[in-house]
């Protein structure tokens, strides 16, 4: 019941280590198996996706050790590392209560969630390529406000990205944000607080595990209505198996057609 609580603090680092493995594009594995490792070194999603881990572990560290929270150094880290792995990789282990954590590094988990790991890889969530790919459409249109006559191509790994791939990241992205809205509307029938709704939602849209407070690593959602566990259960469907498959098995042209 305490997941990897009980576990020695040798086998939670090696299970830190492995969820975050398995986090990266095993695109990458077989690069190196190809002895490719300029590429896999010089891959932009993989840098980003160990650039917000480490950059997660040391502002929750940081956090935790100015609130007091664990005696000495060593398990604060290995806390903070367990559960950004367990987060972004959407593993769904715990080796604490990190619903008592401080609200900042809370909220980093809660970000933590909705990134998710690298595309190409066992996690769930939005993908570390497509906030990367969003990052850079972002600071495109912000420079063609700047250069209106200018052509500007967004880049990845050196190589010019599809202006239809872009598209279908922005459509991505608007229908995200959409079903969470809605989820968290619908469930909030219940009657619990907005806290608990969002981060539900989130963990099994993106199929996290535990969420924060009455959801959080020590409680489960057995608290929901059978009208919420439904609404829940078909995040859970769309977040695993990709958004728009899902909708299209649900539109009724998919049906008039076969």
């Amino acid at each position: 019941n305490d997941s990897i609580a009980s576990y020695s603090p040798y086998l939670q680092n090696v299970t830190t280590v492995f969820m975050i493995l398995f986090g990266i594009n095993f695109s990458c594995y077989y690069l190196l198996l190809m002895k490719q490792f300029r590429s896999v070194f010089g891959d932009e999603e993989l840098r980003t996706y160990l650039g917000i881990i480490l950059g997660s572990i040391a502002l929750i560290t940081l956090n935790l050790l100015a609130c007091g929270y664990y005696p000495t150094l060593e398990e604060t880290i290995r806390h903070a590392a367990f559960q950004v792995g367990s987060i972004i990789t959407t593993t769904g282990y715990a080796t604490t209560d990190f619903d008592l954590w401080p609200s900042f590094s809370k909220t980093i988990l809660l970000v933590l969630m909705v990134i998710g790991a690298s595309a190409g890889s066992t996690g769930g969530g939005i993908k570390c390529i497509r906030v990367l790919l969003l990052l850079k459409i972002l600071r495109r249109n912000i420079r063609q406000i700047l250069n209106p006559q200018k052509v500007m191509v967004v880049r990845n790994n050196g190589k010019a990205v599809d202006e239809k791939v872009l598209t279908n990241t922005n459509a991505y992205l608007a229908t995200y944000v959409v079903i969470i809205i809605i989820s968290t509307l619908l469930i909030s029938l219940d009657g619990f607080d907005f806290e608990t709704n969002l981060s539900a939602v989130l963990a099994c849209f993106n199929n996290i595990g535990p969420g924060l407070e009455a959801v959080g690593p020590t409680c489960n959602f057995s608290a929901y209505s059978t009208f919420s566990k439904l609404v829940l259960i078909m995040d859970m469907l769309a977040g695993r198996l990709e958004i728009f498959p899902i909708l299209a098995l649900f539109s009724r042209g998919t049906w008039k057609n076969h």
